[in-house]
């Protein structure tokens, strides 16, 4: 018996099995056969949808889900999301790029899969430099491999998206640096110790075996799990020599960051535990001098209120307008109160954050038990030199920021027109002028001088590597670069000191133009600049002209995302099927009008287009990196690429 279904896949099941085994038998041969046919055709939005439905479950086991990779949807999606990354134009360790991508070469990878013949290749090293000065290794993979990770990666975030806790932040949907920093902001008040947390070679260091037997605690699917091991086995090469990989996950790989997260996840839950267990006390004892002026005030308002003598109710209303000023003066609770204990923790990838309401020695408890966790559960070590217990009123370091909790007298009027220290205990992020100078120094456009004093002070310098570029991809870089910097340090408190950033920026810019005409800085002002912002005039491709100015919008402070709710871990996901597919599957050639199998070629840039050939043109006009054709017009139109 031969079942075949719209979309060419096929399931033959033997005449002979049906014999043997019986009707109950071949009952079952059918059920399992329609619903291998239902997942081959249904919609990858669908898929994920049904799997991410039970991922809060915890007890809930997932099984037969290697059979979701038959699914072409999922990799027609797999494919959307990832091929306009300009890193797919880089060759893995086969030599292939995206270049010629076709529902051919889907249908080959799907038959090596159902076949579990299908084995990834060793990801190609290279490497690229740390912000510390030195180099991180950089897997990467072949394309073929990176489609077939998408999808691995798209399953197991479905599965584990509704596990995960709200204290993780990394390399999640909706989820990013900012966000860990909100959280950071908005939960770490009145905190007395920070702990800094760092796992030193983390991705690394991840033991193979703990993380499959952590996968198999919600994965009954050999089939699924024997791929995640091929992943992890894959080894690399490096100058054209193969290594083993015996552990770690490849930086670089697209479903590490899952797996990565999910290794972690027992960090989280274990600190959940941890913070149930420290916790102590529903509220701080009153402060007792406070308290004495809280009811004195109390006394005096209850006498204002029979009084009747203008001269007398003035008098109190002094007494009580001092009472207040010294009362501002005093912490409404006991900050010492030993019998209070709080415990806040947040976590972006291997970098950990802990906030501590309590004593220097609970701080170095905690430092500690996590140490022991790490080493025995999970068999990774804490970077001695980065894990620090850190008093609040000095910074600790976290994602760039320095992270304080303001200590400050400082009263203001709330709603109900009472004084109170809004300010105290509030958690500040900052931007040190270390990290503008180190930014300034990278990107290779300022001389650090001192004058006679000793004292430093910066000149902006030209960008030599930029002088034979045109002016607007000179000014284009210039924006990019300084508009990426602000709008990550953008939720700073005191964003304003980027404005020395923007001055460097903005001259080094002038001097980069005076230099590249050799000619002076007031010229160059005198011919670009337009209502006195520097502007660029371009010609289009369709010869109209336009004009891109320097960016001139400050640096003000920007609220953090309030609309986001990071306590629900719920993900929706949509119908992915977009026009990209549409054009794979009509196969139709998009030079010539040819049907038939056809490939996608791909181009890193559209910039990268000289223009001549009809095809770059098509390209070109249409503003697409991709372009559908047939052999035969690649060979008349263009020169593959």
């Amino acid at each position: 018996m031969k079942i075949r279904h719209g979309n060419g896949a096929s399931v033959v099941v033997r005449a002979r099995e049906n014999l043997v085994h019986g009707e109950g038998k071949q009952l079952k041969v059918l059920i399992r056969l329609k619903n291998n046919v239902r997942d081959i055709m249904r919609n990858s939005a669908k898929v994920l949808n049904g799997l991410s439905k039970h991922s809060p479950l915890s007890n809930y086991r997932y099984e037969r889900l290697y059979r979701l990779l038959f699914n072409e949807e999922m990799f027609y999606a797999a494919y959307q999301r990832i091929y306009a990354k300009e890193g797919n134009m880089t060759a893995g360790s086969d030599g292939k790029t995206i270049d010629g991508m076709s529902l051919n070469r889907i249908s080959k990878l799907i038959d090596l899969l159902r076949t579990e013949t299908y084995q990834p290749q060793p990801a190609r090293r290279v490497y690229i430099p740390k912000k510390d000065g030195k180099m991180r290794p950089l897997g990467i993979p072949s394309f073929d491999d990176k489609l077939v990770q998408e999808v691995t990666r798209m399953i197991l975030e479905a599965i584990y998206e509704g596990q995960f806790l709200d204290c993780s932040h990394g390399f999640r949907p909706n989820r990013s640096c900012h966000t860990a920093l909100v959280k950071v902001k908005r939960t770490f008040t009145g905190a007395k110790w920070f702990v800094e947390g760092d796992i030193k070679g983390f991705f690394d260091g991840i033991e193979h075996q703990i993380l499959i037997d952590i996968l198999k605690e919600r994965i009954s699917d050999d089939r699924f799990l024997r791929l995640i091991w091929k992943f992890l086995k894959a080894g690399y090469v490096e100058d054209w020599t193969f290594h083993n990989t015996f552990s770690g996950t490849p930086q670089g790989g697209i479903v590490s960051p899952i797996l990565a997260n999910i290794y972690l996840d027992k960090l989280d839950r274990y600190m959940e535990k941890y913070v149930e267990n420290f916790n102590k006390g529903i509220k701080r004892k009153p402060h007792d001098t406070r308290y004495g002026f809280e009811n004195k005030k109390a006394r005096l308002m209850q006498k204002l209120k029979n009084v009747k003598d203008e001269n007398e109710r003035r008098e109190l209303v002094k007494q009580i307008k001092v009472i207040d000023k010294e009362r501002i003066t005093f912490p409404s609770c006991d900050e010492m109160d030993s019998g209070y204990k709080r415990l806040k923790y947040v976590r972006y990838a291997d970098d950990f954050l802990i906030g501590i309401i309590g004593s220097k020695e609970d701080s170095k408890l905690v430092k500690n038990d996590i140490k022991e966790f790490l080493e025995a559960e999970l068999k990774l070590e804490l970077s001695e030199e980065k894990t620090l217990i850190t008093h609040t009123e000095k910074p600790a370091k976290f994602l760039g920021y320095e992270v304080s909790v303001r200590q400050s007298d400082q009263p203001r009027r709330d709603t109900l027109n009472r004084l109170t220290r809004t300010y105290n205990n509030k958690v500040c992020l900052r931007i040190t002028m270390d990290i503008i100078k180190k930014k300034l120094l990278d990107f290779g456009i300022v001389e650090i001088r001192h004058n006679v004093n000793g004292k430093e002070w910066w000149k902006p310098r030209e960008h030599t590597k930029m002088l034979n570029n045109d002016d607007l991809e000179i000014l284009r870089m210039y924006n990019y670069t300084l508009r990426g910097f602000y709008n990550y340090y953008s939720v700073a408190n005191n964003s304003a000191i980027m404005n020395a950033y923007g001055y460097i920026m903005e001259y080094s810019m002038y001097r980069t133009f005076a230099c590249k005409y050799r000619t002076s800085v007031q010229k160059i002002l005198r011919q670009y600049q337009r209502n006195g912002v520097f502007t660029v005039s371009y010609t289009t491709k369709k010869g109209g002209v336009r004009s891109q100015s320097f960016y001139k919008e400050g640096f003000k402070r920007k609220e953090p995302i309030a609309d986001v709710n990071l306590d629900s871990n719920k993900t929706v996901y949509q119908d992915m099927r977009t026009s990209l597919i549409d054009r794979l599957k009509a196969e139709k050639c998009e030079i010539c009008g040819a049907m038939g199998k056809l490939d996608m070629h791909h181009v890193r840039k559209i910039k990268d287009l000289d223009g001549k050939g009809y095809a770059d043109k098509l390209m070109i006009m249409r503003q697409r990196k991709t372009l559908l054709f047939a052999e035969a017009a690649i060979s008349k139109h263009m020169q593959v690429r």
